[in-house]
């Protein structure tokens, strides 16, 4: 005669195929050794503790960004890109001309209004080593404050701002064809961030002041492509403000509108400067 279930040793859900005497302190099913998670009062099991996870408050900074423990990815991530591609352009013929930006080459290929940030001189090794220094120094804190999505799309952002900008300057500078590289750029995006953000969390800013305007005297150096800086920097700085001043109740909203408001002025502007010298 068959055991009834009543009589049939209990099982862990997990793992019907062993016993286990020991219960979950939440839901009260068996689980067995390997399913147990020690709590203040017996085990739970690691779907009760999955569960509580997702419950729990999420751990915010002071501008709404999510409290992430551990290296700071973002900024990693775009450190080994540009490292990665500076290597390649040693390494692979024509890597350099493939990416770079210029105004009329944008024209054709408008991914080099982004690509270009993740190229650097390879004539002069300061360059890849000053920008990288800076994106170590400012990334973390804005990746942490602003959370890994807003300064993803920050850094991004500012570096198609320096693009866009040596188009609108063209009428200025001149040089259609004049290629640029480097993550100035987005750098700068990040100074004109950490600048809004550090005055908006009543920090003393009189610092990060000090190096952009050192940065800005250096941009008007031979050979630096300066309207990529200031691009940068005017697009961080909005983008630094719209996250940093709005109420904690549209935070949410603002991080999807103003990047989106950003991305069409950048696009508007390019495209009437196209359309001004014929290019569309």
């Amino acid at each position: 005669m068959e055991p009834s279930a009543e009589q049939q040793p209990p099982v862990c859900p997990r793992h019907p195929d062993r016993t286990s005497y020991v219960r979950c302190q939440r839901c009260g099913r068996p689980t067995c050794p390997e399913c147990q998670r020690p709590a203040a009062v017996g085990v739970h099991c690691v779907d009760c503790v999955a569960e509580a996870a997702r419950n729990a408050p999420q751990a915010r900074s002071a501008l709404g960004g999510r409290a992430v423990q551990g290296r700071p990815v973002v900024t990693l991530t775009i450190i080994a890109l540009c490292v990665a591609s500076y290597a390649l352009q040693w390494a692979v013929p024509g890597w350099t001309t493939r990416w770079a930006f210029s105004p009329a080459a944008g024209v054709v290929e408008p991914w080099r209004f982004l690509t270009a940030a993740f190229l650097h001189s390879t004539g002069l090794l300061l360059h890849i080593a000053f920008n990288m220094l800076a994106l170590w120094m400012l990334g973390p804190y804005l990746e942490q404050t602003l959370g890994r999505l807003r300064f993803a799309t920050l850094y991004v952002l500012s570096a198609i701002g320096g693009s866009v900008a040596a188009v609108l300057l063209v009428p200025v500078v001149g040089g259609w064809s004049t290629g640029a590289v480097g993550a100035s750029g987005a750098v700068f995006g990040l100074f004109g961030a950490v600048l809004v953000v550090l005055r908006r969390l009543g920090r003393d800013a009189r610092g990060i002041v000090g190096i952009i305007l050192v940065n800005v005297a250096l941009s008007f150096l031979p050979g630096i492509a300066w309207q990529a800086h200031l691009g940068g920097l005017v697009v961080g700085a909005a983008l630094g403000a719209a996250y940093a001043y709005v109420p904690r109740e549209r935070r949410r909203l603002v991080a999807v509108l103003a990047p989106a408001l950003v991305g069409v002025a950048l696009v508007g502007a390019t495209l009437a400067v196209y359309g001004r010298y014929g290019f569309v």
